[in-house]
């Protein structure tokens, strides 16, 4: 896990979709398990704490899924377009 957190963070720092990927991968399998709110009664206050926490996590996983969506979209190469010189005369 720290290997996916570490990793995935450094590599989309740098704007990799693979880090974003690990990162992905890390939320998808760490946040049921470290915000159990479905364990806790709606009344007592750590089920507020750990459903806040787990929406975030959730908010962060869709902000990833967007950031690869977006990342796809753009191609590759980008033609660059030949600013027309202005004529002298």
């Amino acid at each position: 896990m720290i290997v996916l957190k570490g990793l995935g963070g450094f590599l989309f720092v740098f704007g990799s979709p693979f880090g974003a990927y690990l990162l992905l991968m890390y939320l998808a399998f760490s946040s049921p398990i470290l915000y159990d709110f479905y364990n806790y009664e709606q009344n007592e206050s750590k089920y507020i704490i750990l459903l806040n926490e787990f929406l975030q996590s959730v908010a962060l996983f869709g902000a990833l899924l967007f950031f690869t969506g977006m990342k796809n979209l753009i191609p590759r190469r980008q033609l660059k377009k030949k600013t027309p010189k202005a004529k002298v005369g």
